[in-house]
C-alpha cells in the first residue's frame, strides 16, 4: 500500500464515510439548532443589558460590568465545566444541552453588551437632545432614536464576536452533547480511524463557511456607514 493509499485509508475509508454520514449529520442539526439559540439568547440579553447600563445607575452599572469582565476574561470550557459538575453541588441539574446553551449564550451576552455599550456611547449628544426635545422621555429616546443608530454601528464586530462563540459548540463533547464533535469522535472510538474526524472537519466547513462569508457580507454592508 502506497502512501497515498494509506492516507485515503486514514482519513477517507468509504465504508465509514457512509456508516458515519448519519450521526455527523444527526451532530450537524445538534450544532445547527444550539448555535441558534445561543445567538438569539446571547444578543438579546446583550442588549438589554447595555440599554439598562445607559441609564446609568451605579450599582446596576457596577453589577453588569463585573459580569461582563468575569464572563469575557474566563475560558468558555471552565464555564461549562463549572456549571455542569458544579451546580448539582446545591440541588440544580441541568442537561448538558442546557448547560452548553447556557454558557455560551451568557459569554456571548458579556461580549455583546460590551460592543452595544461601545454604539451607544459613541452616538453624538446632540442625537439625545434632538429626541428629548420633540418630548420623547428618556426610554422612548432610547429605543427609538439611539439604538436603531447604535446597534447598526456595532453590527460588523458584533458578526465576528458572534461567530466565534458559536464555534465553541464543539465544546459540548465534553459533556456529552451529541453535536458534531461529539459523534465523530465517538465514531472513531469504535472504529480506530480518523475518517469519522475528518467528517467532522467537513462537516464545520460546511456550516460555518457561509455564516463566515455572511458576516464578512454584513461587514461590507455595514462598515462605512456612520449614525
Amino acid at each position: 500500500m502506497s502512501g497515498f493509499e494509506r492516507f485515503v485509508d486514514t482519513f477517507f475509508k468509504a465504508e465509514l464515510i457512509v456508516a458515519t454520514l448519519p450521526k455527523i449529520v444527526s451532530g450537524m442539526g445538534m450544532t445547527l439548532l444550539i448555535a441558534g439559540l445561543v445567538v438569539l439568547t446571547g444578543i438579546l440579553l446583550g442588549l438589554a443589558l447595555a440599554a439598562l447600563r445607559s441609564y446609568r445607575i451605579t450599582p446596576v452599572t457596577v453589577a453588569i460590568v463585573i459580569f461582563a469582565d468575569i464572563l469575557r476574561a474566563m475560558p468558555p470550557l471552565v464555564l461549562v465545566l463549572i456549571v455542569y459538575f458544579g451546580l448539582p453541588n446545591v440541588g440544580l441539574t441541568l442537561s448538558g444541552f442546557a448547560v452548553l446553551w447556557l454558557v455560551l449564550s451568557l459569554v456571548l451576552a458579556a461580549f455583546a453588551e460590551e460592543i452595544f455599550w461601545a454604539g451607544i456611547i459613541s452616538i453624538r449628544k446632540g442625537q439625545w437632545e434632538a429626541a428629548r426635545a420633540t418630548g420623547l422621555t428618556y426610554t422612548a429616546a432610547l429605543i427609538w432614536v439611539i439604538l436603531p443608530q447604535a446597534v447598526r454601528l456595532t453590527i460588523p464586530p458584533l458578526t465576528n464576536r458572534t461567530i466565534a462563540i458559536t464555534k465553541n459548540t464543539a465544546l459540548g463533547t465534553v459533556i456529552g452533547v451529541p453535536e458534531i464533535l461529539n459523534q465523530a469522535t465517538t465514531a472513531v472510538s469504535f472504529s480506530g480511524n480518523a475518517t469519522p474526524l475528518m467528517m467532522g472537519a467537513v462537516a464545520y466547513l460546511v456550516i460555518f463557511i457561509p455564516v463566515v462569508m455572511l458576516g464578512r457580507a454584513i461587514e461590507s454592508r455595514f462598515s462605512w456607514k456612520r449614525a
